[in-house]
């Protein structure tokens, strides 16, 4: 199964660099590029284990997805539910630690491709967007562990 893996390091402790992984709604929309839209489902009205979110990507693709694991503030995992066809599976961890002077983020996704027979062709494509789009998530994450407004929001949710 194909992994993709992308790490930063941002100038905020592991909390609040966990905290500002999961803002919502506009906040979250200031630093992740990856997220047109995105909430809760089923009622819930925080991230927790058990909870689903649905997630339209700005291509326009949607997910439903589900907190497999949920540990402020060093690791939070998500798997995929429902989304694009061509995926049997994909699953995401970020994991926080502590370095001197900030947090060390390390998000990784995994995931397979449908159907069987072209799977060798596209897990090597998707490796490759997928990649690009974890780098380009993370370099966003961490242009929100610098914004004041995405920390006053993640630190008031803490």
């Amino acid at each position: 199964m194909p992994v993709v893996e992308s790490s930063i390091t941002v100038p905020v402790d592991p909390a609040t660099a966990f905290a500002v992984s999961q803002t919502t709604g506009a906040t979250r929309l200031r630093w992740d590029p990856f997220v047109r839209r995105q909430h809760f489902l089923d009622g819930a009205t925080a991230p927790g284990k058990g909870v689903r979110t649905f997630t339209r990507h700005t291509s326009g693709i949607t997910m439903v997805s589900e907190y497999v694991s949920y540990a402020p503030p060093s690791n939070v995992g998500m798997r995929m539910v429902t989304g694009p066809w061509f995926f049997t599976n994909l699953a995401g961890g970020w994991r926080f630690k502590a370095t001197d002077g900030g947090t060390l983020a390390t998000w990784k996704y995994s995931f397979a491709c449908r159907p069987v027979w072209l799977a060798p062709v596209a897990e090597w494509i998707g490796t490759r967007i997928l990649q690009r789009e974890i780098d380009r998530r993370i370099a966003g994450f961490a242009r929100g562990c610098a914004d004041p407004v995405v920390l006053a929001e993640a630190r008031a949710g803490t």
